[in-house]
């Protein structure tokens, strides 16, 4: 069978790139994959089985402006007819990138502002979840839930991470909640992490996060002395690891909940000014939403504003510590 390169250009979010591996899967058996991503990203797809190879694309720092496009262009050139560009991240930029490095196949999502880049734009409904949308670049529809699934490859040196961690903490054989507080966006931050973790009894919490989310962590170990703090200690993928080894996840809207899809994880999700219906839910087999369930104002932004809009934040301050304990032994049980 004839091999077809593809070159998939994913330089948005982390979550992003989490949930673009059910395309890479997809893309993986027609031929060598090659992905550009960001330097913050690349450790999430290291070991990748469907990554033949990964390229960093350090846009605003070594490959900033017209020289490091042209060098990037220049290293991801092709010569073979065939081969296919998937816009990821649908910019200008990286349309104009695949069309410099010779691809004269480019696909791209219709809603994307680069697609005049673009030789084939896909249309995709109103509140598919994004993992579909990006999986439908290969022409492909009807994903079941288990294609759409994201996957992550956490390495033994991962593991091992993880697995140290814990023992330093005597862990190794507690079951376990990891509590993911924290967000870029303030708004996507539930504030009752710290309640939930002192009410915790089975559970043993583990705070992850990154190392920005080190003092919201110091609440939540005041507020339970058992907890165990992850913040900025592990690399992503071996806070992947980390999270494959808990009974269960409770995360805000943020790249915690796709680490958590991608381990396949029973997730409880909370969701404030942001929707599932943006397309960013959870996709563990196993998943609870947690929303307020009566105000209109919300979803109220894409990401998450720096402030709530009317200055009462109710999506997130009322919901209460019962009903995500409720949701938790929804999922573990």
């Amino acid at each position: 069978m004839h091999a077809t390169p593809s070159l998939v250009i994913q330089t948005s979010f982390l979550g992003d790139v989490v949930l673009t591996t059910p395309l890479l899967r997809r893309l993986a058996p027609r031929g060598p994959v090659t992905v550009v991503t960001t330097p913050a990203a690349a450790g999430l797809l290291e070991g990748h089985p469907d990554v033949a190879r990964l390229v960093v694309y350090d846009k605003r720092g070594a490959d900033a402006g017209i020289g490091g496009f042209v060098r990037l262009a220049q290293a991801l050139a092709t010569d073979a007819p065939d081969a296919v560009a998937y816009l990821a991240q649908g910019s200008h930029r990286t349309g104009a990138l695949a069309r410099a490095a010779g691809y004269h196949h480019r696909v791209g999502l219709a809603t994307s502002s680069g697609r005049i880049w673009y030789t084939t734009a896909v249309d995709t409904p109103t509140g598919m979840h994004h993992a579909e949308r990006l999986w439908r670049l290969a022409g492909d529809r009807d994903a079941p839930a288990d294609v759409l699934r994201p996957h992550l490859a956490p390495g033994a040196e991962h593991v091992d991470a993880a697995m140290a961690l814990l023992r330093a903490h005597g862990a190794q054989d507690e079951p376990l909640v990891a509590l993911a507080p924290g967000s870029v966006w303030g708004t996507k931050r539930w504030p009752h992490y710290a309640q939930l973790a002192h009410a915790l009894r089975e559970l043993r919490p583990v705070v992850i996060g990154s190392r920005d989310d080190a003092g919201i962590a110091a609440e939540v170990l005041a507020a339970a002395p058992r907890a165990i703090d992850a913040t900025g200690r592990l690399p992503l993928l071996g806070a992947a690891a980390l999270i494959g080894r808990c009974r269960a996840v409770v995360t805000n809207d943020s790249l915690p909940l796709h680490l958590a899809s991608a381990m396949d994880t029973p997730t409880v999700a909370i969701f404030g000014p942001t929707s599932p219906t943006f397309g960013f839910g959870p996709l563990a087999s196993r998943r609870v939403l947690v929303e307020h369930p009566g105000l209109d104002c919300r979803p109220c932004h894409r990401h998450g504003p720096p402030h709530c809009p009317l200055g009462h934040f109710r999506c997130m301050t009322d919901v209460l510590v019962p009903q995500v304990m409720d949701a938790l032994r929804q999922v573990t049980a």
